[in-house]
């Protein structure tokens, strides 16, 4: 396994590695970029925060240690098909899914916090929502305004449910294993963007401690879930 290497993003350091997902990824380069999504994850929400906490000191929830379980399990898998909309009732989410993929300069494309604040995005490049591998949905914290799509997500619990809608009609129901937060100086790219032999959700947004003088959160929030069960849609 290669060793990592180390860059300068936006002023503080990640670990670039290639974790290899399912579908199929872009070129070798690009992908080996994903893992400065863990510096570069949803960098405008970060700068435009500072308004939010000057002016509500409204902060997100942030992972509770007995919240961190697992990071894996074991279930079924759904044939791939593309997600439509994505629920968390314990923290009161629904959502369409935008369909996202890279930037020109290789990083992760993320939704604009002024048209799409309240809408989570999958990241095409993994995998569909309940077949074999890693899918990723990411979403914004906040915004000038207040609280976005995920600013709750930290409040999430293992046992709690994410439902996700398929474009074949069928429902994934997903089971949360675990909430962590992770510095994103020390980002574990291999660990959220890599390959799994079961069905693996992903949910990421920005979290922890905001730097004002760098303009942007210390850290990542993220859930980890596993396929559980699924619906079919009704007639």
């Amino acid at each position: 396994m290669p060793e990592p290497e180390w860059r300068r993003i936006y002023g503080f350091r990640v670990v670039i590695s290639a974790p290899s997902a399912s579908p199929p990824a872009p070129p070798r380069p690009l992908r080996a970029r994903l893992a400065g999504f863990a510096g570069v994850l949803f960098i405008l929400a970060g700068l435009v925060t500072v308004g939010v906490a000057l002016a509500s000191q409204v902060h997100a929830p942030r992972p509770s240690a007995s919240a961190a379980g697992t990071i894996g399990g074991r279930g079924p898998a759904l044939d791939p098909s593309p997600p439509v909309s994505v629920s968390i009732p314990a923290i009161g989410v629904r959502s369409d899914l935008l369909d996202l993929g890279l930037n020109p300069d290789g990083t992760m494309a993320v939704p604009s916090l002024t048209t799409s604040a309240d809408e989570a995005a999958w990241y095409k490049y993994s995998a569909t929502p309940g077949a074999r591998g890693t899918s990723v949905i990411e979403g914004h914290v906040d915004t000038y305004e207040g609280p976005a799509v995920f600013f709750r997500l930290g409040a999430l619990r293992p046992g709690e449910q994410i439902d996700v809608t398929l474009a074949d009609g069928i429902t994934a129901v997903f089971r949360i294993t675990g909430v962590r937060e992770y510095r994103k100086s020390n980002f574990p790219a291999n660990t959220i963007y890599g390959p799994t032999g079961y069905a693996a959700l992903h949910l990421i947004t920005c979290g922890g401690a905001f730097d004002y003088a760098a303009g942007h959160y210390l850290s990542s929030t993220v859930v980890f879930a596993t396929l559980a069960s699924y619906r079919l849609a009704r007639l």
